[in-house]
Formats: C-alpha cells, sequence, structure tokens
C-alpha cells in the first residue's frame, strides 16, 4: 500500500494557527487525520493573581472574534463564585450585546471565512447578469443586492483584478476545483453578498458598541451588571439598536438564508459535503436569555447521534487531559483543577505532498507522542462535538418550536431530510439557522427590557467578597462556535487558578489516551481528496466549524523565558 501524508500549515481564514495533517492511500482516501495547534497564548496564566473583577477584561483577550464572549464568561464565572446575582436588565442588556456579536460572526463566517469553500469566484466571471439575477428569486421573493445592474458592477469590480494580474483577496485559492458545484451565476450571487456583508459586518460591530462602548473589547460589563445606564435610559439609543438590528436581520434573510438555501440544493449530491458527522456526540448549554427564566436555545447532550434521548449535564463529568498535548500532566482533569504547565516536544523529520503534488521533506506531528497546544476535553470520557449543529440539533430533539419551526421550514425548501445536519453541509446550514433563530426573537428580549425598565431601573448588584474565604465557580454557556465555560477558584481574595474550556477545544482536540479523535479528526477519516495539491475537501470540513484556535490555547512561562525564536522575512 502507497500511503502519502498531505500537510496543510495554517489552515487560512480562520483566528490562529491551526496545522491538519492526513494519511491518504493509494485511493487518495483519507486514512488518519490530525488536528493540532502550533502557537500557544497565556490567559489563563496571566489573570492569576489578579483581582476577580478584572478577569472578564483579561478573558476577552483570549479571541479578537468572539472577544464578548469571553467577556461575558469572565464576569459570570466571578458572579457565580461569588453568589452575585445580576439584575434582569443586566441580564436582558447582555443578550442584546451577546445578539450583535452572534449575527456578526456567523454572517463573517459564512461570506468572509467559509463562502469561498462553496463559491468559484473565477467562476463568477463568466456569469450572465441577467440570468443570475433571476436565479436569485429561486430562493427568496425578496432578493438582496441581486439585480442585474448590481451584479454587473460586482463583476466589473472584480474582473478589474484579474486585469491587474492580481485577483486581490480572492488570489491563492483552488478556484477551479472539481467539488465546487455552483453555476457561474450562483457564483456571482454569493459574490455581490460576499461584498456586502463587509458593509453589513459594520453596522452589527456598531449594534455591539451601543451598548458595549467599542467593537472588539467591549467594556461595559462588570461583576454585578452593566455600567451602559445612561444608554439604556436614552430612547434614541435604544432606537439606534432597534435600527441596525433590523438591517442585519434583513441580510440574514433576504441574502445569507437564500444563498445556504441555494448551496443545500446545489450540493445536496456532492460527496465531500456529506455523512462526515465526525463526532456524533452533540452537547450545548443553556443560551440566550430572552426573558425571566427564558433561554431561547436549552442546554443538553445527545449520544451516538441517538435524536430520541436528550440528556441533562453533569458538569462533574467534564476533564481535561493532555497526552497528545504539549503539557506536562497527562492526567484527565476537572477544569477546577486543571493544569497548564508546558512540554514542548517538538516536530519529527519525514516527507508530505506539497503544492505541486510531489513528495518534499518536511517538519511533520510526531503522531505517537504529542502534537498540539489543544488540550483534549471530554464528558464521561466522550469526545463531543459543539457548535451551532449542537445547538440546532439538541434543541429539535427537545421540542423546542421556536427552533423547530425554522428548521422544518429550511427542511421542506431544502428537500433534505433530517440526518443531513450531521454533515460539513449540516453544519455550515446549521450555523445559517442558529442565525435565522436569534434574528428572529432578539428583540424578544429588548422587548422584555423595555418593559422591565419602566419599573424597574436597577443594572448592578453591589460587589461583595470576604478575602478570608475561599470561592469556586463557573460560567457555563454558549459561543458563536459552541459549548464555552470558564471555571475559577478564588483564593485571598485573588484569582488562584483559571481554566477556559472553550468550543475549538472540544472539536480540534487531539487523540486522548484512549485513542479517541476530537471531531476535526473524525470528519476527515474516510474523505475522497480529488487532488492531492490542491485539499479543498479537507479546508471545507474543517471551515464549517469555523476554527478559532487563539481560543483554544492558552500558555506562557510565567517566569519570562524564552520558549521559542522566530525570524521572519517580511520580503517574502
Amino acid at each position: 500500500m502507497s500511503e502519502k501524508r498531505i500537510v496543510i500549515d495554517p489552515i487560512t481564514r480562520i483566528e490562529g494557527h491551526l496545522r491538519i495533517e492526513v494519511v491518504v492511500d493509494e485511493n487518495n482516501v483519507v486514512k488518519e487525520a490530525y488536528s493540532g495547534s502550533t502557537l500557544w497564548r497565556g490567559l489563563e496564566q496571566i489573570v492569576k493573581n489578579r483581582d476577580p473583577r478584572d478577569a472578564g477584561f483579561f478573558m476577552q483577550r483570549i479571541c479578537g472574534v468572539c472577544t464578548y464572549s469571553h467577556y461575558r464568561a469572565g464576569i459570570v464565572a466571578v458572579e457565580d463564585a461569588l453568589g452575585i446575582k445580576p439584575p434582569l436588565n443586566a441580564e436582558l442588556t447582555r443578550t442584546l450585546m451577546n445578539a450583535a456579536l452572534y449575527l456578526h460572526d456567523h454572517i463573517v463566517h459564512f461570506y468572509q471565512l467559509h463562502g469561498m469553500d462553496w463559491a468559484d469566484v473565477v467562476s463568477a466571471l463568466s456569469a450572465d447578469v441577467h440570468k443570475a439575477s433571476e436565479e436569485a428569486f429561486k430562493y427568496t421573493s425578496t432578493p438582496f443586492a441581486t439585480g442585474a445592474d448590481k451584479l454587473k458592477e460586482v463583476k466589473e469590480r472584480v474582473e478589474a483584478f484579474v486585469k491587474k494580474g492580481n485577483l486581490g483577496p480572492f488570489a491563492n485559492a483552488y478556484w477551479g476545483h472539481s467539488t465546487y458545484k455552483f453555476t457561474p451565476e450562483q457564483n456571482l450571487i454569493v459574490l455581490s453578498h460576499y461584498l456586502e456583508c463587509l458593509r453589513i459586518q459594520r453596522t452589527a460591530a456598531q449594534m455591539m458598541a451601543i451598548f458595549g462602548a467599542k467593537n472588539p473589547h467591549p467594556q461595559s460589563l462588570t461583576v454585578g451588571g452593566v455600567t451602559c445606564v445612561m444608554d439604556l435610559m436614552d430612547p434614541a439609543r435604544m432606537g439606534e439598536y432597534m435600527s441596525k438590528f433590523a438591517d442585519i436581520k434583513e441580510f440574514v434573510d433576504r441574502a445569507y438564508y437564500p444563498d445556504i438555501l441555494m448551496a443545500a440544493k446545489a450540493y445536496a449530491n456532492e460527496p465531500s459535503v456529506l455523512n462526515d458527522v465526525g463526532v456524533s456526540n452533540l452537547f450545548c448549554y443553556d443560551e440566550f436569555l430572552i426573558g425571566k427564566n427564558d433561554h431561547l436555545f436549552k442546554g443538553g447532550i445527545i449520544l451516538n447521534g441517538d435524536l430520541s434521548k436528550v440528556y441533562d449535564i453533569d458538569e462533574d463529568k467534564i476533564t481535561e487531559e493532555a497526552t497528545r498535548a504539549w503539557y506536562k500532566n497527562d492526567k484527565a482533569l476537572h477544569p477546577y483543577d486543571g493544569e497548564t504547565e508546558a512540554n514542548y516536544t517538538g516536530l519529527v523529520d519525514g516527507e508530505s505532498i506539497d503544492g505541486e503534488g510531489k513528495l518534499a521533506h518536511s517538519k511533520l506531528f510526531d503522531t505517537k507522542g504529542k502534537y498540539s497546544w489543544i488540550k483534549a476535553p471530554r464528558y464521561d470520557g466522550m469526545p463531543m462535538q459543539v457548535g451551532p449543529i449542537a445547538s440546532i440539533v439538541i434543541n429539535y430533539a427537545k421540542g423546542n418550536e421556536r427552533v423547530k419551526k425554522v428548521v422544518d421550514e429550511f427542511l421542506t425548501k431544502s428537500g433534505l431530510p433530517l440526518s443531513a445536519v450531521f454533515s460539513t453541509l449540516g453544519r455550515t446550514a446549521a450555523r445559517m439557522l442558529e442565525a435565522k433563530v436569534v434574528a428572529e426573537h432578539t428583540m424578544d428580549a429588548f422587548n422584555a427590557l423595555i418593559e422591565n425598565l419602566k419599573t424597574d431601573q436597577e443594572t448592578c448588584t453591589k460587589y461583595v467578597i470576604d478575602n478570608k474565604k475561599e470561592y469556586k465557580g463557573n460560567f457555563q454557556g454558549n459561543a458563536p462556535r459552541g459549548a464555552l465555560s470558564h471555571w475559577c477558584r478564588i483564593k485571598d481574595g485573588v484569582i488562584s487558578n483559571w481554566q477556559a474550556v472553550v468550543p475549538s477545544t472540544w472539536n480540534a482536540s487531539p487523540k486522548d489516551a484512549k485513542g479517541q479523535m476530537g471531531s476535526y479528526e473524525a470528519c476527515l477519516v474516510g474523505l475522497k481528496i480529488a487532488d492531492l495539491s490542491k485539499p479543498l475537501e479537507i479546508i471545507r470540513k474543517i471551515h464549517s466549524y469555523d476554527p478559532c484556535i487563539a481560543c483554544a490555547v492558552h500558555v506562557m512561562d510565567t517566569k519570562g523565558n524564552d520558549l521559542s525564536t522566530y525570524k521572519i522575512n517580511p520580503n517574502l
């Protein structure tokens, strides 16, 4: 048997540094897969010995995309530890900020980060703009930015790049790949929405800043509540939120939803995006408080893809281990007791396929040892898949009518069975469906806030701590990429330990002591690759998870020693 190795390092269009290695047989079918992070950061260590009220501000620096998710997690974990309950006004305001994040994150993910895995930009240049305009009406009665004049403008803008000999932001991709299934006209529709999203995402960022003061890294959360009191009492600011939200919802309804529906139909028979569930154990938390004791999404666990039973979450069953990760303690530890002491063992010499399809010398993962800065989280010893796919499927299985309505409508329009959700196509569709549900119900939280403010204007609970006591607490909720939890211990009035178990840690985990793969690795096994020098199929699958590797690794040398040195040639 002639086996070959493919290395993709880094996986582009994501946050952070992710490396994927696969071993393929003589038929170009993936037999083994390895997922690893090659760079690391230090937030869990940096926050030690600091005032608990500072934790959220440090935690949000974990990521430059989902800053608000970690900010809120850092605040809520401390509130949970100290037994501080924020007022309802504060919790609903946090929901409105969270909606801004989710809608921003999901539309940017598809168009700027993942959409070009589905749409061939070069093919769009041969599109007939009038046929493309007519095509858009097949997926919605009110298409967004797809008039013939608009599409002509879009086509001319991209053609201008080509005439200069450079596709600009669309350069260095696998255009013309055999697994692209959109027609030239469909590609042009997505391309138009790609460019429109650059404008719309700015509006979403502004929506966050209305209550958060700025974006990224908002500043208005504090342990006990929120500080944006004047904004909540200002009708003009509240109206501004409503107006910007309406713009985002319109884009979701008229562009994002129809484009995914179009993809569902075009790719319904493409093997490389189907039947690749990865890990079939699904996990999500309660998320989006839209009224008192009313969450839009409910938490739970599904095992082995069995939708007939949804289990309650037992936080005591969550562990992280480092058998294949570059840390010293390999034991499966609960996050409250987690350790992050580095133990980098390096790469090994070998050969892999280069960009021309030839074998070349490479530095490879030590697949018999440690090969990632990401730990392996497990629930009751099992790997889990998290993300919108888990949120949507679990809530559908639990009979959440807000979710069932949207999912059933999409399945009817697309002609796909519910089982299709367990795939790359399904993950991409589930992310859109989650955005759709959020867009449908954000005003529920907004209206609940308005009503509550009429009789109750409290926005913050007093901070109380006894420096002689020890505390522990956590945040358990969802970020746009899936289940997120932060775990803290407080002693002598300062933070003594902090651990973040984030979505990309769950999904991108390396193998554990039992050899169980994380979902990235598992979804690649069995994949047939058309061209080993252009592994679009791998990139498309991994992008469907919306990887955020900056979130997944948090380690540093606290003594300030140099761990590694990198020299970059700026002329390359």
